[in-house]
């Protein structure tokens, strides 16, 4: 009695909990990004020093190179042969630069090791100016990293290792010097691109704004762009700003073609809501498969205002050589055939080698893709 009232409280509090949106629907600002808000992407080359015997070997001379150099700038000569840089690591650094970073924020930047380095544990990241593609410097970056692992070696080639640890973050360790160049139009027009371009769900996304604004202001330009022009009855000082945060929290259904993605490495398959399968039989090693289609009609009750209803289900048999049978009766879908496969214990490589056959045969009504 208790765990059905348990159940009962859980349920009561998930329909409470679930907003009162149609199935699908997302925000504008979950699937697109406005034009002119992209992060600008610097990148420096720097010194972590500090490491506990773990940083580059003599064989990267780049490192002594670099040592040797920052040392000149201290007033100090030192014979680059006599140098062990065991304590010291060559890295990249990079970051992104929000276009709204104005001088004296703060960025998260990354620090990779670049040499033969066996862990940045540790480590202290030197002053490093971050440039970007047009060689200004955007940030200036320095201070301790944090790794989230180690990496402990013995001799004998022995050792703990915990994570990766040659690469590390520096959670506000980026100091803006210079705004980023990137700089969204001082006009009248908002354009949104798309992460997944489909031409379907452009056009909802222009028929959605014209809906909530009530007039004509979106226009598609191509499957991965829609430009929105701001009403002429906004009436305020940041008239821009005003809209974007209106027209971003529009609701669309975005479509996604059928698509399967096969994982051949570890047997994982993801298969889209709009994937059918054609009558199709297939004979592989010790197993036969057969998908057969059926149609189904439901009358409406005696005087009714109801209408029929015809559907298509299938019935999908699966057997093998051991004398296992699997009948599943769903729509013919390609999660049912998984489904039938996986209770057999077919092996992954099995599994694909199944549906390149289905693509190849044209049963597979969508697009195959294999990583």
């Amino acid at each position: 009695m208790v765990k059905i009232m348990w159940k009962l409280k859980i349920l009561i509090l998930s329909v409470v909990l679930v907003p009162s949106l149609v199935w699908g629907q997302v925000r504008l600002k979950d699937i697109s990004d406005i034009q002119g808000c992209a992060d600008f992407q610097v990148i420096g080359y720097g010194l972590v020093v500090g490491l506990d015997r773990t940083g580059d070997g003599i064989k990267s001379e780049f490192t002594i190179q670099s040592i040797v150099n920052m040392l000149e700038r201290f007033g100090l000569n030192v014979d680059p042969k006599k140098i062990k840089p065991k304590n010291v690591a060559a890295v990249i650094v990079t970051a992104e630069l929000s276009p709204f970073a104005k001088p004296g924020s703060r960025i998260d930047v990354v620090v990779s090791s670049f040499g033969d380095a066996n862990s940045l544990q540790g480590g202290m990241l030197l002053v490093t100016p971050l440039l970007g593609l047009d060689g200004e410097i955007y940030i200036q970056a320095q201070g301790p990293l944090s790794i989230g692992g180690f990496n402990v070696g013995m001799e004998g080639g022995a050792g703990v290792r915990e994570n990766h640890a040659l690469v590390g973050r520096i959670p506000g360790g980026g100091f803006t010097i210079k705004p980023s160049p990137i700089r969204m139009k001082n006009d009248g027009i908002v354009t949104f691109l798309l992460y997944n371009p489909d031409f379907t769900t452009a056009t909802r996304i222009a028929q959605a704004i014209n809906r909530q604004f009530e007039q004509p202001i979106a226009l598609v330009i191509d499957a991965g762009t829609v430009e929105a022009r701001v009403p002429p009855d906004m009436g305020s000082v940041n008239v821009k700003m005003d809209f974007i945060a209106k027209v971003e929290s529009t609701l669309v259904i975005p479509d996604v073609p059928a698509r399967v993605v096969i994982n051949e490495r570890t047997g994982t398959i993801v298969v889209g809501l709009d994937v059918r399968l054609s009558k199709v039989a297939i004979s592989h090693g010790n197993l036969s498969i057969t998908i057969t289609p059926q149609t189904k009609v439901f009358q409406p009750p005696p005087l009714s205002l109801g209408q029929t209803v015809i559907d298509t289900t299938a019935q999908i048999e699966v057997r093998s050589s051991e004398s296992h049978l699997m009948v599943v009766e769903e729509t013919p879908d390609v999660g049912s055939v998984a489904e039938a496969l996986n209770a057999l214990g077919v092996k992954p490589r099995d599994v694909v080698a199944i549906f390149q056959a289905l693509k190849q045969a044209g049963a597979l009504q969508a697009e195959l893709i294999i990583i």
